[in-house]
């Protein structure tokens, strides 16, 4: 049975291949971006299949209004895929304030607002999908990406514990966490934003990026086998808390994690000095 997804960020990388992807097997698609000639193409394709409205992810207003036009126009809508947002690379000190605003703005607040204005509709239709497309930047970081981690970080942990409020109403939840995947993501006029460098971190660790390789070829992921999977996880009966996407991401988390416990267990004897007497 043909399922109706609402889809932020449509215009390019993930959003426009989840979207050609569903609408090529048949499902309808309510597709959100900021410029919505981008899609004229496929809206003369697909017809009344493809809903698309302009939306600025960090006009909460706005993100409302789109969200409750888009319940009343169609219906059910079974899964919700929060996919808008973007990189910004910079040491910490290179970042202006607008650019540290708008990343967390669009990356973290947004989609905390967008999972806050679906789940009345959600809940009323008896349940729902909701997919946040996370990172494996939301487990580790990197010098030189330290408010993309920000934001990561706090959509998982966002996440985490929304997924517990909500699945008693049917609402389940999922965090999509790619690894390195062949997009515009790191190309300058991309869907990065990347701060002027300062002379200062020439050659150091925060410059990894800045000069790094950045082609999209030479990186592990592939970006229609990335989308095909999250639809994957969409359709799953039971779907799971987190998907990792990329093998890349499951090495690069694994050893995370593996070195984080090293580091508690090795402090351990002395966070046992902060308990109560007779604390168990």
């Amino acid at each position: 049975m043909a399922k109706t997804w609402f889809i932020t960020g449509t215009s390019s990388g993930f959003g426009r291949h989840l979207s050609e992807l569903l609408l090529e097997r048949g499902d309808r698609v309510a597709a959100t971006l900021r410029n919505p000639s981008r899609l004229d193409a496929l809206a003369e394709k697909y017809g009344d299949r493809l809903w698309v409205r302009e939306l600025d992810v960090t006009d909460t207003a706005a993100m409302r209004r789109v969200v409750d036009e888009a319940f009343a126009d169609l219906g059910r809508i079974d899964v919700i895929i929060s996919n808008a947002g973007y990189g910004l690379l910079g040491a910490a000190e290179e970042l202006r304030d607008d650019q540290i605003d708008r990343q967390l703005a669009t990356n973290l607040v947004a989609p905390i607002q967008l999972a806050r204005a679906v789940t009345p509709h959600l809940r009323a239709q008896g349940g729902g999908r909701f997919l946040q497309v996370s990172s494996m930047g939301g487990h580790l970081t990197f010098p030189g990406f330290s408010m993309y981690h920000t934001s990561k970080w706090g959509v998982e942990g966002f996440f985490d514990s929304f997924a517990k409020e909500v699945a008693p109403f049917g609402i389940l939840t999922t965090l999509i966490e790619p690894g390195v995947i062949g997009t515009d993501f790191f190309e300058p006029g991309g869907s990065s934003d990347i701060a002027p460098a300062m002379e200062i971190y020439a050659g150091s660790p925060a410059a990894w990026f800045r000069e790094g390789v950045t082609d999209p070829k030479a990186m592990p992921g592939d970006p229609i086998r990335t989308a095909q999977a999250m639809i994957d996880v969409g359709d799953a009966e039971n779907p799971p808390n987190r998907q990792l996407l990329g093998s890349d991401a499951y090495v690069a988390i694994r050893d995370a994690m593996a070195e984080r416990m090293r580091v508690f267990e090795s402090g351990l004897d002395l966070a046992r000095t902060a308990d109560r007497d007779g604390a168990s």
